[in-house]
């Protein structure tokens, strides 16, 4: 491959990854299904491959783009319980685990 392709990859591979930040933020109203189809045709088997399991579950990735809700508090508990039992791992009963969960909440 020459630095020419390689360049010209990379170019296109930056304007769709800037295009699909730009959907993830709300800034942009391209549909899914174009920014799929131009990824598709990508030159960067990488992008295109990426594009591929974006598909597989489109309908999944539209809702994400297109409601205002996140589960990131959701993911933050998860992440704290997680830490909380990893520190305990071996030591702790379920107890334990209770009380330390009860007391940071």
């Amino acid at each position: 491959m020459d630095k020419v392709n390689t360049i010209s990859e990379l170019c296109g591979s930056l304007q769709l990854a800037r295009e699909l930040l730009e959907m993830a933020r709300g800034q942009s109203k391209t549909p899914l299904s174009d920014w799929l189809s131009r990824a598709d045709a990508s030159e960067s088997r990488s992008v295109q491959t990426f594009a591929e399991t974006l598909g597989t579950d489109s309908p999944a990735v539209q809702a994400a783009l297109s409601t205002p809700w996140s589960n990131g508090a959701v993911e933050g508990q998860v992440n704290r319980l997680k830490l909380i039992k990893r520190s305990g791992y071996g030591r702790a009963g379920l107890p334990l685990l209770r009380a330390r969960v009860r007391a940071k909440s």
